[in-house]
């Protein structure tokens, strides 16, 4: 099957992904944690004025983290002023390294003397030898930090070390926290310098359009107060942050090999958190096709082009059935707020599953985050089948114009 995305992934991920997590981390790092203290070890006392720690995880990223730095550096508040520069820091985990990924950290942060920017070498072994680790790593010192100096509410800004942020890239982040958001994934545009074939750069871009129609679709049948329309799709390390409440809240970053910012959002989603797909917070990433993580945007270019040279097409999730996916989540929110008989009895239907194991489920779950990923595990009414990308780009501007989205039909 054509699917090529990393939601392919997932499901074979799924058990370790959503495990269930602790409510809170320690309040310090463990002892038995040597990778952790030796982390910390490494870094200075956080300043007072602290209000956003940036992580980025970086491996063998000596080429790429001077341009990194440097959008860091030129950081402004939406009117254009600058960023007070200590009310933020930059700590770069060099993992793993065979180049001068550290030491070119140093050099930077000599020349932009304005920029706290904090360096860490670690060599992570065996089976822990993942960006997973590297930026759970990351983040939980950050989070840390943060509370050292009494801010909670701070924020874990990540980005990567081939990602260029905006210049309002904080100020926006910082803005979206502050209208009530939990989290906030920015939107992550592709480098021109390295696009590669026409052919690639079409199937991007239509991807593109499918998931931002979906967006759209989702905004209408079933939207979520902190994340209206306009917004998108993406929530990935390149450009995702959180507070540190939030952090906590969730029991910190799933340590998996890959999509460990995926596994961060269900997290999220999972505890009723708000996360905001913010147009307004942008950044510039490598369209490199040789990357350092598994599977990631560089995988996902490789695999793109490797369909385009065969002349084959992606599949996504058909847009009818996600639809009435959103519909039946929709009606189970009214229901979990205490919605009459008769709007509980058509969402019982419409899971095909026994209405006393439903209502029981209901009355386990803490958030309706928990119940929605329940039902998503074990309905079968809300299964998706794949269909070929260029039919759901026609059928999505359809569902979108039609406004009021047909009744909900069993699917066959």
């Amino acid at each position: 099957m054509d699917h090529a995305t990393p939601a392919r992934f997932l499901a074979a991920h799924e058990a370790t992904a959503t495990a269930p997590v602790p409510s809170l981390l320690p309040p310090l790092v463990p002892a038995r944690d040597h990778c952790a203290v030796h982390l910390r070890q490494q870094l200075p006392p956080p300043r007072a004025s602290l209000r956003i720690s940036v992580i980025i995880p970086a491996k063998d990223e000596a080429a790429t983290l001077p341009s990194a730095l440097a959008a860091l550096v030129a950081q402004v508040t939406e009117h254009g002023q600058p960023l007070p520069p200590d009310s933020f820091e930059v700590i770069v985990l060099a993992n793993n390294c065979q180049d001068a990924t550290a030491a070119v950290v140093r050099r930077q942060a000599r020349k932009f003397p304005g920029l706290v920017v904090h360096v860490a070498e670690l060599c992570l072994r065996g089976a822990t030898a993942h960006v997973g680790r590297a930026r759970r790593l990351l983040m939980d010192e950050a989070c840390a930090r943060l509370e050292q100096v009494g801010q909670p509410a701070g924020i874990i800004a990540s980005t990567d070390a081939d990602t260029q942020v905006a210049p309002t890239w904080l100020a926006a982040i910082q803005a979206e926290i502050a209208a009530g958001a939990d989290a906030v994934g920015g939107r992550i545009i592709t480098s021109n310098d390295d696009a590669g074939p026409a052919a690639l750069r079409r199937i991007q871009a239509h991807d593109a359009a499918y998931r931002l129609l979906c967006a759209r679709l989702e905004d209408l049948i079933d939207p979520a107060p902190l994340d209206r329309w306009p917004r998108h799709h993406q929530h990935f390390g390149a450009s995702l942050a959180l507070t540190a409440r939030a952090y906590r809240q969730v029991g910190g970053l799933p340590e998996v090999r890959f999509l460990e910012d995926e596994a961060l959002c269900q997290q999220l989603r999972r505890h009723d958190l708000a996360l905001r797909h913010s147009p307004r917070v942008r950044v510039l990433t490598s369209a490199r096709r040789q990357g350092r993580v598994e599977v990631g945007l560089s995988w996902q270019l490789s695999e793109w082009l490797r369909m385009s040279q065969q002349q084959r097409e992606p599949h996504v999730e058909n847009p009818v059935q996600l639809m009435r996916r959103w519909q039946l989540r929709r009606q189970l929110r009214a229901c979990w707020a205490g919605s009459p008989g008769a709007e509980l009895d058509a969402a019982m239907a419409r899971l095909g599953l026994p209405v006393a194991t439903v209502l029981a489920q209901m009355q386990r779950a803490a958030t309706f985050g928990a119940l929605w990923e329940w039902a998503l595990a074990h309905s079968p009414n809300l299964t998706t089948a794949l269909v070929p990308l260029s039919r759901a780009l026609l059928m999505l501007p359809r569902l979108i114009r039609s406004g009021v989205v047909a009744e909900w039909q069993p699917l066959a």
